[in-house]
């Protein structure tokens, strides 16, 4: 904010903008509109379609993909061709989605914008549309209004507003007319401003606009969105980096090859089929397809546990998310007022229940109490009801307040004692009142009961009710309020807001007649002090175990709102959030730091209080510097922006607004933060399959490769033909290793670390495995081909090789399906889906071996029984080999090979 508007006067603040009271001329309306240009959030300029198209086609995998789709094409493979031709669009096609998201993000900003508005124009009130609002107009604001332009207070009626889709309060703000004297003031404490997008709950203001558009905080959000840059998430890093290294690889092992087999005389047709046969191989052309897959299929099984997808990368970004960064007001905390502790004399009691459902328990030292008995308790909540002017309505299965939420949660604490504020209405009808102002901090109502006497009702900040003079101790007795009492009150306020609770307090007074409108404020004379509540916003009944689980997995939560420090860190050390060593910043602090020092303190910061929306972006941005992988959950608009900087944006999907949900990877469909476990749960599984079938996928590639390079260096004649490598990569690599893709999480993956950031896909010894894999089933399958060609014929030959490197994949799948346990460990039935893939793809091998239709297609003889035996019997040391490699890599670390109950 430019100007900082709430430090002047009213009357300054109008001086300043050239207008007055009676508002703007309608003439100068119009000027400042063509000046100052229409109230509402701009769009920004849609980008071409075509430079997006060809960003999505320059990625290097799918350059690969489209140059093998060429060449199959130009040798007679448009089978291969064909399909090749479908994963690059499938590829390019990914991205669109991405280049939206702002535009819907700056949509859902705009719906927040009151479409007709009440102003004075010449004097008198005039209807306007919001767009036409200008810096000078004078706007009047009732309660049930969204405030439509950032604004001064110049008049002021008991004016209450919700900004916690702005600042994440979730307390009401009280605001007032009178400047404030501090230089730097946290939007959530400018009491004397309104801004756009917030709504009025109750009273009535007066209002002169001071900023409109994007020059509102609204609209400096909307900026924010604007300017945040997506960045790939860590799948498309390592998917770039793998292509990257498989071009690499197919250029320099096919052009060796190309040029070995010249040189010796090869000719140059057969060198240039063995090139592409090669080059088929190496490429796993089926790879991204299998990855957008298995992606969308986790994306399925998240959106049946209540997490809606809406990237899919995102469910791969989960599995390795090391902080998350989370709202508290409606993320962890219920959003639900209500009261926990009530304090009458020297007596503590618990309040059970939670929520709006009148449905609860007083006890005392964990005992039942008899309400009928308890006369100071019962007072104590008659005041309370009486003195508010919520209602509490039922809607079907579903209790909701009308009006103030915290006046909501006294009227259910009455309600589970049997005093309903209708009823109470009836019995003690209101005969005046003092509104609730700011400067008093207090509320008086006046009834009268049946037989005529006035009874006189306060509620306030406990600070304003021990005014009192006296206090009743057991309902019936009235006694002075010593100081002794007085400082046990005060330490019990100082208790209860260290706890996170807001402290309440109530008074009352008979008298003989309802006062004069003059002598009206002599009603709140003479109170008897009748007790406190303890009002918190809850945490959610499952906020704690997934704070635990995210610990468990190496992940650290943080507090990040614009609600007050102590509250903030009191509900951070009830959920576990906040250790003893760790500390918590508040918006100041993070304006007197710079990006660098921020940097460094962010690993010991677990509470961040009092932010602001560019508060937000700089924690998450210096995360991010430091090697995090940042997820930010939320559900106001104050959290659009770091939404969409994080690595993954989580907003709720019950209770966050249409801005959180538009700039978010993925909508939590219960609002529950336990969903967001289960989230990063799938989500390493997910990550874990694409290792597994990406380590089966090389492995067998590389094998193919392999055993067609050492047939050259032997002298032998191609050991697979064209047809027969492509049924390989088709059929033998497509169809378990999309089995693969869904195999059940392994045992403790919430009790592992995440991985790191910087993690290379082939971390863990998966690339030394394909390594060796590979080199293996090519030698075998050498041998095998060498043995048949020298005792039998070349088809034979070919036939065995087929066969053998089939049973080797088949073989190699199997054992891969855990890094760490063995298969008779984790059962062979307990993937169905990977069990039934190998048997239909040993059945169409042997198909393709005997069928007397498919043998000329694929260029296979029928095979003797002792040749079939020894195809097996060599294909299975892969799965021997690599069930050893598991037991000698993982022995320390605990690698079971007992079966699991």
């Amino acid at each position: 904010m430019a100007e900082r508007w709430y430090r002047l006067a009213a009357d300054e603040v109008l001086a300043k903008l050239n207008t007055s009271r009676r508002g703007l001329g309608w003439a100068e309306g119009e000027r400042r509109l063509a000046q100052y240009g229409p109230n509402v959030i701009k769009k920004e300029e849609r980008q071409r379609l075509w430079p997006l198209v060809l960003r999505q086609v320059s990625d290097v995998m799918t350059v690969i993909l489209a140059a093998a789709a060429v060449v199959a094409w130009v040798t007679g493979d448009a089978t291969d061709a064909l399909m090749i031709a479908v994963v690059v669009v499938l590829n390019a096609s990914l991205g669109f989605r991405q280049e939206y998201r702002a535009e819907r993000a700056l949509s859902a900003l705009r719906k927040l914008e009151h479409p007709q508005v009440t102003v004075r124009r010449d004097g008198e009130a005039a209807r306007v549309s919001s767009s036409d609002i200008v810096p000078g107009d004078i706007v009047v604001l009732a309660a049930g209004d969204r405030v439509p332009a950032d604004g001064r207070l110049i008049e002021a009626a008991h004016v209450q507003v919700d900004e916690s889709s702005l600042t994440g309060e979730s307390t009401p703000v009280a605001k007032h007319v009178g400047a404030l004297r501090a230089e730097d003031v946290p939007l959530g404490d400018r009491i004397n401003l309104v801004f756009m997008g917030t709504t009025v709950l109750a009273g009535r203001a007066r209002v002169v606009v001071t900023e409109t558009g994007m020059a509102a905080e609204l609209g400096r959000i909307a900026h924010l969105l604007q300017r945040v840059e997506v960045s790939k998430t860590p799948l498309q890093q390592r998917l770039a980096h793998l292509g990257t290294w498989l071009a690499v690889a197919v250029v320099f092992t096919t052009a060796g090859l190309f040029v070995a087999g010249v040189l010796r005389g090869e000719p140059l047709q057969l060198m240039l089929l063995t090139v592409v046969s090669l080059a088929v191989a190496v490429i796993p052309e089926g790879l991204p397809a299998l990855v957008t897959i298995v992606l969308a299929l986790g994306a399925q099984r998240m959106a049946r546990r209540h997490a809606l997808i809406r990237k899919l990368p995102a469910v791969e970004t989960l599995g390795c998310v090391t902080t998350i960064c989370s709202d508290k007001t409606g993320t962890l905390t219920q959003n639900i007022m209500s009261v926990g502790l009530v304090s009458v004399g020297a007596r503590l009691f618990d309040v059970t229940g939670s929520g709006y459902r009148p449905e609860g328990r007083f006890t005392e030292r964990g005992r039942d109490v008899d309400l009928l008995a308890e006369q100071g308790l019962r007072k104590l909540l008659l005041a309370a009801a009486l003195c508010s002017d919520a209602r509490l309505q039922r809607e079907e299965e579903h209790w909701t307040i009308l009006g103030d939420p915290t006046e909501g949660a006294l009227l259910v604490a009455a309600a589970k004692a049997g005093l309903w504020k209708e009823t109470l209405d009836a019995e003690y009808p209101r005969e005046a009142e003092i509104p609730f102002d700011s400067d008093r901090k207090l509320m008086t109502t006046m009834h009268r009961d049946r037989h005529g006497r006035v009874w006189v009702f306060t509620k306030g900040s406990i600070e304003a009710v021990l005014r009192c003079s006296r206090s009743v101790t057991d309902g019936q007795t009235i006694e002075p309020l010593t100081r002794a009492h007085r400082d046990r009150l005060m330490r019990l306020n100082q208790d209860l807001a260290s706890d996170g609770l807001r402290v309440l307090a109530c008074a009352m007074r008979h008298l003989d007649v309802v006062p004069s409108s003059e002598d009206l404020a002599k009603a709140e004379d003479d109170l008897v002090f009748l007790g406190v509540f303890g009002l918190m916003d809850p945490p959610r009944p499952e906020a704690r175990a997934a704070v635990a689980r995210c610990r468990e997995a190496g992940i650290r939560p943080v507090i990040i709102t614009g609600d007050h420090r102590i509250t903030a860190e009191a509900i951070a050390v009830n959920l576990g959030i906040k250790g003893p060593a760790d500390r918590v910043l508040t918006g100041a602090d993070l304006d007197a730091l710079s990006e660098i020092e921020l940097e460094a303190l962010v690993p010991s910061v677990s509470v961040y209080a009092r932010v602001s929306p560019e508060h937000k972006v700089k924690i998450v941005r210096a995360l991010k510097r430091r090697g995090e992988i940042v997820a930010m959950t939320g559900d106001g608009v104050n959290d659009a922006p770091a939404l969409r900087m994080a690595d993954i944006g989580v907003a709720m999907g019950r209770s966050g607004t249409d801005v959180a949900r538009e700039a978010a990877d993925m909508v939590l469909l219960d609002d529950h933060f336990a969903t967001i476990v289960a989230a990063v749960e799938e989500g390493r599984v997910i990550y874990d399959n694409i290792r597994k079938f990406t380590r089966y996928m090389l492995s067998t590639n590389s094998g193919e490769m392999l055993t067609v390079l050492f047939a050259m260096l032997l002298g032998l004649p191609l050991p697979l033909l064209p047809i027969q490598i492509l049924w390989l990569n088709l059929v033998s690599d497509g169809l378990p290793a999309l089995a693969l893709g869904v195999e059940p999480p392994e045992r403790a993956i919430m009790a592992r670390p995440p991985r790191s950031p910087r993690e290379s896909l082939f971390a863990g010894g998966l690339g030394s495995h394909i390594l060796w894999t590979g080199v293996l089933m090519a030698a075998g399958t050498v041998a095998v081909f060498g043995w048949a060609c020298r005792t039998q014929d070349l088809a034979h030959g070919r036939t065995m090789a087929f066969m053998t490197l089939t049973m080797f994949q088949m073989s190699h799948v199997l054992a891969i399906r855990s890094e760490r346990d063995a298969l008779w460990t984790i059962g062979p039935f307990s993937n169905s889906r990977l069990l039934g893939a190998v048997l239909l793809t040993i059945g169409l091998q042997l198909a393709l071996t005997y069928n007397p239709v498919l043998q000329p297609i694929f260029h296979t003889t029928g095979l003797t029984g002792p040749a079939l035996a020894t195809c097996l019997a060599v294909a299975a040391t892969v799965y021997v080999a690599v069930e050893i490699e598991k037991w000698w890599r993982y022995r320390r670390g605990g690698v079971s090979l007992v079966p699991t109950q």
